[in-house]
């Protein structure tokens, strides 16, 4: 071997090693998933694999410890894992169980720290009791194609639904397979077990791998925060409340501003995170005019009233689950039923406090602080109440509905009224009964006379 080809070789060699050393610096883009898996986790997933693109990471790195979740969200990620141009990996850092499972089984690779477990992902309720076999089928079978699509073995993830499925070595016949980190490296579910991040890389054989830590923003803490079920009762409470507050006295304007802005903060995380369609908030429009016409326009209470509260109970409660026009099938099981009962619990919770409360909430001085008060001019029909005493027992005809508050007219001049009976029609007679502060109280003629 002659001068030439000897240094040649040495530069091809150097040349080699650098090159080796290259590829093994890898980009690490680490997001976690150590809540219950929902809207917030798809987003956050989302994020990051963005993210995770814009980095031109090598791999994406996820830190797992989660009980589980909806079994639409989880789809939702395991689907986008699945698709994944960047290398995926999962680092079970405690917890994989149900959702997390099917979580986990999508990504390339995953490890699990001593001591970790993953499995038991049968499909239940919100109680924790096993749900029908329609629902498990569908668990089962996303179990097995996900595994498939891996190179894992499709009849160990399938145990992880089916108690059925006898598998001898790892679980006795009719339990669930749950498999603790020795187990799922040794039936090749998992690639190592590990004590920290740093045996993954090197199992892996990165020599200089440089990691990047996925941060929420103040965006995704906000979202996070009101999809809250417990943040989404508050916000209907408030809804509720303050369109029943303005629909007693007319002309406030504040309730109905606190109304719409609770409306906006209900309805826009959720559009956010794909909850709630167009549809579903044209229908709880739908149901605010609907009561709207029925309170002002119709007299009475009928079939405008009744579908007006149908409409906005079921566009609330649609809202809050996700479904594609009324298919389901991907929601948590459990999760409409919930929506319905935060709805309608709230709904009452609302009406009972504005009941007990409402009066004296309005005329407070606070409340009053934050009211613009409508300038009542004595050109215009208005009078001061220092001269409704002398109103007593005086008849006269109402001029708005009366539900119960609204405006009468007595000898040609407006005032302020409230139905002691509940509810008058416009253009009834009226018959002046007893005056506190600045509302005259009234009841129907006709039914006085009864």
């Amino acid at each position: 071997m002659n001068k030439f080809t000897k240094s040649f070789l040495t530069f091809l060699g150097l040349m080699l090693c650098f090159g080796i050393t290259t590829i093994q610096a890898q980009q690490i883009y680490k997001v976690q998933i150590k809540d219950e898996i929902g809207p917030n986790a798809w987003r956050v997933y989302k994020n990051a694999y963005q993210n995770a693109l814009d980095a031109k990471a090598d791999y994406i790195l996820i830190d797992m410890d989660t009980f589980g979740g909806a079994v639409n969200y989880a789809d939702s990620i395991r689907s986008a894992l699945l698709n994944s141009s960047v290398k995926t990996i999962v680092y079970i850092n405690h917890n994989a169980a149900s959702a997390g499972a099917l979580i986990a089984i999508a990504s390339d690779h995953i490890f699990m720290q001593k001591g970790a477990s993953i499995g038991a992902a049968s499909v239940v309720d919100a109680k924790g009791e096993i749900l029908p076999e329609k629902y498990q089928s569908y668990m089962r079978g996303l179990m097995r194609a996900t595994a498939e699509a891996k190179g894992r073995d499709p009849r160990i993830a399938e145990a992880f639904v089916d108690p059925s499925i006898s598998i001898p070595t790892l679980k006795p016949d009719g339990k669930l397979l749950t498999m603790t980190a020795g187990e799922a490296v040794k039936s090749g579910i998992a690639q190592a077990e590990v004590v920290s991040e740093k045996d993954i890389f090197v199992a892996l054989k990165f020599e200089k791998p440089v990691v990047t830590q996925h941060k929420t923003t103040v965006v995704d803490a906000i979202i996070g925060f009101l999809i809250n079920p417990m943040v989404s009762g508050v916000l209907i409470l408030l809804i509720i409340g303050g369109i029943y507050a303005e629909m007693q006295t007319p002309g406030i304007g504040f309730a109905l501003v606190v109304a719409l802005v609770a409306g906006a903060l209900f309805f826009a995380p959720l559009y956010m995170e794909g909850l709630a369609a167009h549809w579903e908030i044209a229908l709880f429009i739908i149901g605010i005019v609907l009561i709207a016409l029925e309170i002002f326009v119709i007299p009475g209470f009928g079939v405008a009233g009744v579908l007006g509260i149908l409409c906005l109970v079921c566009g609330l409660a649609f809202s809050m689950v996700s479904n594609d026009y009324f298919d389901f099938k991907l929601a948590h099981p459990g999760m409409l039923f919930n929506s319905f009962m935060i709805v309608i619990g709230s709904m009452i919770l609302a009406v009972i406090l504005m009941v007990i409360f409402g009066k004296n909430i309005l005329k407070s001085s606070a409340f009053k602080r934050l009211v613009l008060q409508d300038e009542q001019k004595s050109d215009e029909g208005y009078t001061s109440s220092i001269h409704k005493t002398s109103l007593l027992h005086k008849q006269g005809v109402a001029k708005t509905v009366l539900r119960p508050s609204g405006k009468i007219e007595i000898e040609g001049v407006w005032y302020d009224a409230v139905a002691l009976d509940g509810f008058i029609e416009v253009g009834a007679q009226v018959y002046v009964e007893k005056h506190e502060n600045y509302n005259l109280f009234v009841r129907k003629i006709e039914e006085l006379d009864a």
